[in-house]
């Protein structure tokens, strides 16, 4: 099986085929922008797994919100930037993700206590 070809368009082919709904712009956004655009995530997000979710998440926003998009405000990559950036924020302040974190803190620590009590405790 041969390795996939990416796909690459002009900017100016990409946004009339991203107009028209058309399956080739959604290949061609993510063989064009999704290194850079998961770049931008995973320095706000740090997490891998998650900073992923998130990219899936920018472009579903990207495709469905497409009809907002002004070429007349900025450039397709800095309107798409934004979008990853905004949602990147949006998931470090969501509660979901903070308490991630500290249910990651509690485990590590039980851990530490269990690993503390075998080698203290000994009822002999």
């Amino acid at each position: 099986m041969s390795p996939k070809r990416k796909i690459s368009l002009s900017e100016e082919d990409l946004i009339q085929a991203l107009r028209n709904r058309e399956k080739i712009a959604v290949e061609a956004l993510y063989d064009m922008y999704s290194a850079s655009l998961y770049g931008v995530i995973v320095r706000i997000v740090t997490e891998e797994a998650v900073a992923e979710d998130v990219l899936q998440e920018t472009f579903v926003k990207i495709w469905n919100s497409f009809a907002s998009y002004s070429a007349d405000k900025g450039r397709l990559f800095t309107w798409m930037v934004n979008i990853a950036r905004n949602l990147s924020i949006d998931k470090v302040r969501s509660k979901d993700f903070r308490n991630q974190g500290k249910n990651q803190e509690l485990e590590n620590n039980v851990t530490f206590i269990d690993e503390q009590r075998n080698t203290v405790y000994n009822p002999e």
